[in-house]
C-alpha cells in the first residue's frame, strides 16, 4: 500500500507529522506522543469464570462464588435472574433456584494446602484465593507474549501500552510514512485514503452530534484501528488457551482505555476516537473516571454542586484551582476533558504480602493463636514457592487486634541463611506473638495477620559472580540469560541525601492494583509496591483527598491505623514502618543546615584570634 511521493504535494495533509512516527516518538513520554495507543483488558467475572473452567460446566450455567455466607462473584448468566455480589445465599437462591453456588478454597489446620471444602466453617477456617492468583499470572504471561509493556492493575485487569506495536505494523502497511520527502521530518504526513471499521474491530464510540463521519480519517484513527486488531488477537489467544473471555477498551490514554472497557461487556471490545471523546464525556458522570471514584469525588461533587463531566467545562483552570487546590484542580480540569499523561508502568512485582483473619468468636488464649498462626504462615509459604524469581523477604510482621478494636504490631527482621518454611515462618510469627502477650489486653483477640516485607529483587543485568569469571561465548550466554528475565531494573536517584524521601510524582501511585483480595476473612496481597512517600501525587488544599489516593482508600480499616501526625490518614500496617521512616526523616530534613561555602570559611580561618583562644591553641602545639 504505497503512495507515490510526486502526489503528495496535491494531498491533504494529516495534523501529524513524520516526526511523530520516529521510534523515540512512540516511546516519549505520555504528552509527547500524540498516536499513542493504550488498552484496557479486563476479564468478565473473573472469579466466576475460573470456578465455571475449572469445573468444566456449560458458560450459559449460573454461577455465584460464595465466601461463607455471601456472595462477592456473579458470573453474567447468573446476573440476568437480579443476582448481585454481597447477597446472601437464601437470596440468591429464590432468584434463581437452579444457581450453582462455588465456596472459595480454605485452608484448615494441619492441611499443607487449600481445598475445596463442602462446608468450610468461619470458626476453623480460612479463605484462600490462590486460585485465582495463579489464573491471573496466566492471563498476565500472555499478555506479555504479545506487548513488552503491560501494568498489572488487578488480579484481573492490566493495561497494555501498544504504541511500539502499532508503528511497526503501521510502517509495514504503509513504507512510504518511513521516508519524509527531502527527508524532512517536520513535514506534515499525507492523509490517509481511508480507515475501514468492521465488526471484527469492536464497538466504537458513536461521534457527538458537531462531527461527521464523512470526514476524512486521520493516522491516529489507523493507529486505533491497528491497536484493535492487536486487542483482538490478544483476547482470542487467552480464550484459547485459558477459556476465559474478556472486556477491553482502546484509546488514547489509560483514562479512556478504562472507561471504554467496561462500555460493553461482556466478551466485547470498544475503540474511542479521539473526536468522539467530548462527546462521550459530556453525560458521564465524573466519579465513574478512574482516581474520581472515591473521596476525592464526592468532595468535588459537594464543592462544585455538580456529577456530570460537562458541567466541570464552565469552570476555568483558575477557577478549578481557587476552588480544588494549586494541582488538583488543574488535574480535575484535565482529566474532564480526557486529557491523562500517566504512562503504563510494567513494574509488576510484589514487595510484600498478607495473611490474615478475623475470628468470629474470638480466640483467648495462645494455644489457639498458635493453631491460627500455623494456617496464615503456611498460606504464605505456597505463595512463596509460587515466587518465579524465588525471592526473599527481610521482614515479617504481626498485626494483632484486640475487642476494643485497639490495634498492635511486631516486626522482626529475617535470619538469612534459615530456609523459610511454613514452620519456620510459624515460629518467628508465634515468636512475636508471645512478645505482645507481655502487654494486657491480648486476649480475646478478634483479628491476626502476618505480613512479609522489603522482598528484595534483582536489576536488570545482575548476574551471579560467576558469570564475571565467564570468558568468550559463555560470558555472553551468561548475560543474555539474565536479560531475558526483563526484570524492572532499579534506577539510580540523582538527588541525594535525605531529599530523596520528598520525591513527588504524578506517577507515584498511579496503576496501584485494586485490593481484591481484601475482605472480611481473606488475605490480600500488597503488589505493585512504591518507594513510600505520603505526600506522592497531586498536592491537595485542606479538605480535599488527593486524585491519587485511592490507594489508602482501597485498603480495609481493620489493615490500617490512623497516622496522628497525617491528621488521622489511614495507613496500611504493612507499611508503617516505612511511614515511621518518613516523618524520622522529615523531621531531620528541618534540622539540616547548608556546609559554609568556601568564602565563609576562608573568612572564619582570617579572623584574628582573640588573646585566650591565642594561648589555648599554643597549648595544643605538638612539639
Amino acid at each position: 500500500m504505497s503512495l507515490p511521493p510526486s502526489s503528495w504535494a496535491a494531498t491533504a495533509t494529516s495534523r501529524f507529522s513524520f516526526r511523530h512516527l520516529a521510534p523515540a516518538a512512540m516511546r516519549a513520554p505520555a504528552r509527547d506522543s500524540p498516536l499513542r495507543v493504550i488498552a484496557h483488558i479486563d476479564l468478565d467475572a473473573f472469579y466466576s469464570q475460573v470456578e465455571l473452567v475449572r469445573l468444566q460446566l456449560s458458560p450459559d450455567t449460573p454461577l455465584a462464588v460464595q465466601q461463607w455466607r455471601s456472595i462477592i462473584a456473579v458470573n453474567y448468566p447468573a446476573r440476568a435472574f437480579g443476582l448481585t455480589r454481597h447477597e446472601t445465599i437464601e437470596s440468591a437462591l429464590l432468584k434463581c433456584p437452579h444457581l450453582v453456588l462455588q465456596h472459595v478454597q480454605t485452608w484448615k489446620e494441619d492441611q499443607v494446602k487449600p481445598h475445596y471444602h463442602l462446608n468450610p466453617d468461619m470458626a476453623t477456617h480460612k479463605v484462600s484465593l490462590d486460585p485465582y492468583r495463579r489464573e491471573g499470572r496466566k492471563i498476565l504471561e500472555i499478555f506479555r507474549q504479545h506487548c513488552d509493556t503491560v501494568e498489572k492493575a488487578s488480579v484481573d485487569e492490566s493495561f497494555l501500552d501498544l504504541s511500539t506495536l502499532v508503528r511497526e505494523k503501521l510502517l509495514d502497511r504503509y513504507p512510504y510514512l518511513a521516508f519524509p520527502p527531502d527527508g524532512d521530518a517536520s513535514c506534515n504526513l499525507p492523509l490517509p485514503l481511508a480507515c475501514n471499521w468492521i465488526d471484527d474491530h469492536g464497538t466504537l464510540i458513536p461521534l457527538s452530534q458537531e462531527e461527521s463521519e464523512e470526514g476524512p480519517p486521520d493516522w491516529d484513527d489507523i493507529c486505533l484501528q491497528i491497536g484493535a486488531e492487536i486487542v483482538r488477537d490478544i483476547r482470542l489467544h487467552v480464550l484459547k488457551e485459558l477459556k476465559y473471555t474478556c472486556s477491553a477498551g482502546v484509546a488514547k490514554n489509560k483514562m479512556l482505555a478504562k472507561l471504554c472497557s467496561a462500555y460493553r461487556k461482556p466478551n466485547q471490545q470498544t475503540i474511542i476516537r479521539d473526536r468522539a471523546v467530548m462527546g462521550f464525556l459530556a453525560d458521564l458522570k465524573f466519579t465513574k473516571i478512574r482516581n474520581l471514584g472515591g473521596k476525592l469525588g464526592e468532595q468535588v461533587s459537594e464543592s462544585l454542586n455538580t456529577e456530570l463531566c460537562r458541567e466541570l467545562w464552565r469552570f476555568s483552570v483558575d477557577e478549578l484551582r481557587g476552588k480544588l487546590g494549586l494541582e488538583t484542580g488543574p488535574w480535575v480540569y484535565s482529566i474532564s476533558r480526557g486529557i491523562d499523561y500517566s504512562e503504563v508502568n510494567p513494574r509488576t512485582q510484589i514487595k510484600s504480602m498478607m495473611s490474615a483473619k478475623n475470628f468470629r468468636p474470638n480466640i483467648g488464649n495462645i494455644e489457639q493463636a498458635e493453631r491460627w498462626m500455623r494456617i496464615l504462615t503456611a498460606d504464605l509459604a505456597s505463595r512463596l514457592l509460587e515466587d518465579p524469581l524465588s525471592r526473599r523477604p527481610k521482614t515479617i510482621t504481626l498485626h494483632h487486634r484486640g475487642i476494643n478494636r485497639a490495634n498492635k504490631s511486631r516486626q522482626a527482621p529475617i535470619p538469612i541463611g534459615k530456609e523459610l518454611t511454613a514452620d519456620y515462618t510459624s515460629y518467628l510469627a508465634v515468636s512475636l506473638m508471645k512478645s505482645l502477650e507481655s502487654e494486657n489486653g491480648c486476649y480475646p483477640c478478634t483479628m491476626l495477620s502476618v505480613g512479609l516485607t522489603g522482598f528484595e529483587g534483582a536489576e536488570d543485568g545482575v548476574r551471579g559472580i560467576s558469570a564475571f569469571l565467564l570468558k568468550g561465548e559463555e560470558a555472553k550466554l551468561a548475560k543474555r540469560t539474565a536479560e531475558s528475565f526483563h526484570l524492572p531494573g532499579l534506577k539510580k536517584t540523582k538527588t541525594g541525601g535525605i531529599q530523596r524521601f520528598f520525591e513527588s510524582s504524578e506517577t507515584k501511585h498511579d496503576g496501584v492494583q485494586k485490593s481484591k483480595g481484601l475482605n472480611n476473612a481473606g488475605s490480600s496481597d500488597t503488589e505493585n509496591s512504591k518507594d513510600y512517600s505520603p505526600e506522592a501525587g497531586y498536592a491537595s488544599p485542606k479538605g480535599f483527598a488527593s486524585p491519587l489516593s485511592s490507594y489508602t482508600t482501597l485498603h480495609d480499616e481493620e489493615f490500617c491505623f490512623r497516622c496522628d501526625k497525617c491528621n488521622g490518614k489511614l495507613i496500611p500496617f504493612v507499611e508503617r514502618e516505612e511511614h515511621d521512616d518518613w516523618h524520622f526523616a522529615k523531621g531531620l530534613s528541618k534540622d539540616d543546615r547548608p556546609l559554609p561555602s568556601v568564602r565563609q570559611v576562608v573568612k572564619l580561618s582570617k579572623r584574628k584570634s582573640s588573646p585566650s583562644e591565642a594561648k589555648s591553641q599554643r597549648k595544643l602545639q605538638f612539639r
